[in-house]
């Protein structure tokens, strides 16, 4: 992993000498997941299961942060079966669904969600008629429970599309009382209010946090590295890690530390750290 500045490598010198209390977030698609046309094939890095359960055993916790279902990401991941392993070594692994407002740790071993929010199921019908107008009308409808996302991946011209249908969303979305959160190529409409960077300060009290890392690659991300931003300004340890397909956004690299090539690259920071972490535990024992 290369540390682009002294300041950079300084932060992840003492998040190294903080892995007993350290946290770390990762997103799952674009970051543990590749990108695929069809989100219902999406399914994490082959060897993440493995390199998760070793950096469990060295870190405070491990959670899976995600725009997704907590279903829908525990499903395609396996991570039912990775929290169980993680489980069996004393240690905590969460997945944070939709953004943070659904929850499922390695001990409960339950999906804890509130109820859809007010607007969603009238915003959903007017959905139809919207991609009508957008010349999107076979965009993908994701419907999640809390949310619905709308993807135009798979259509003729998918960023033509996207760039239709956003406003047209924006403002329905408005008039619902929802949120929006536009991704690549995707659109998401879903609650006010709660975002990663609440997720992420929430996992960290709720952990006790001494040092933080979090690795995203899309707009949602965007609050959870903010949030660490914040967090390093407190005197936590913390590293912000750009999963780049190739695709993402620009604010993403700017505001990260260190910019990874896609799932490949996030394996490659899992490995990095899990060295480190024995070299200095080696040096100081």
């Amino acid at each position: 992993m290369e540390l682009p500045t002294p300041q950079v490598a300084d932060q992840y010198a003492a998040l190294v000498a903080s892995a007993e209390t350290l946290v770390v977030g990762l997103d799952f698609d674009g970051t543990l997941a590749p990108i695929v046309d069809d989100p219902t094939q999406a399914h994490i890095h082959p060897d993440a299961p493995d390199l998760l359960l070793e950096l469990a055993k060295r870190v405070r916790g491990i959670a899976v942060v995600t725009g997704r279902p907590a279903r829908q990401a525990l499903a395609l991941g396996d991570l039912d079966v990775l929290g169980a392993r993680v489980a069996e070594q004393g240690k905590e692994f969460h997945v944070l669904g939709q953004y943070g407002n659904e929850r499922w740790t390695s001990t409960e071993r339950r999906v804890i969600s509130p109820r859809p929010p007010h607007g969603l199921a009238s915003f959903v019908r007017e959905v139809p008629t919207l991609l009508r107008r957008a010349q999107a009308p076979d965009a993908y409808v994701e419907l999640k429970g809390l949310a619905v996302a709308l993807h135009t991946r798979r259509l003729p011209d998918p960023q033509g599309s996207f760039s239709r249908m956003l406003p047209l969303i924006e403002q329905a979305a408005e008039r619902h009382g929802l949120s929006v959160e536009p991704g690549r190529l995707v659109v998401e409409v879903r609650a006010p209010g709660m975002h990663k960077g609440l997720a992420v300060r929430t996992l960290a009290d709720r952990l006790e946090a001494g040092a933080f890392l979090f690795a995203g690659d899309d707009l949602g991300d965007v609050e959870a590295f903010d949030e660490l931003r914040t967090m390093r300004k407190e005197g936590t340890p913390t590293l912000i890690v750009c999963s780049d397909g190739g695709d993402g956004p620009d604010v993403l690299a700017e505001l990260a530390d260190v910019v990874v090539q896609g799932p490949d690259g996030v394996m490659d920071v899992i490995r990095d750290l899990l060295r480190d972490i024995d070299g200095h535990r080696s040096v100081t024992s």
